[in-house]
């Protein structure tokens, strides 16, 4: 188990250095951008949400759900701005896939995307190990 959590702490690091830093930032770009109006303060919110997971994604589970309020409201989310978040995050994500090594942070990467496209109605939590 210490190996297990050793390796995500490594992981996360060098998720940092290798792009997860910037990742961040421009969750907390988009999510202060959304911020600005009343009603975009709950889409802000949820990009600082998304924000959280960029910093470190290593050992995070992504759970789909919601309702018809969650549908709609990802609508107009990838209309106004997830749409561009998720094609930026597969780019990166495909651009790590092309050596072995960035196989890992690519499929972050790609958990990120899929999680910009429809961020409404999921819920991300914690891997546990017996």
């Amino acid at each position: 188990m210490g190996k297990v959590i050793f390796m995500r702490l490594l992981g996360n690091i060098l998720w940092i250095i290798f792009g997860g830093l910037i990742s961040a930032l421009s969750w907390i770009l988009v999510g202060l951008l959304w911020c600005i109006t009343i009603v975009g303060i709950p889409v802000g919110v949820q990009c600082f949400k998304l924000a959280s997971i960029s910093f470190n994604p290593f050992g995070k589970l992504v759970e789909y759900g919601g309702g018809g309020v969650s549908f709609i409201v990802n609508i107009l989310w990838l209309i106004f701005g997830g749409l561009e978040m998720a094609v930026t995050h597969f780019v990166w994500g495909l651009v790590c896939c092309v050596t072995i090594i960035g196989i890992p942070f690519g499929l972050q990467f790609f958990k990120i995307a899929k999680l910009s496209l429809m961020p409404f109605g999921a819920e991300v939590t914690r891997e546990h190990y017996l």
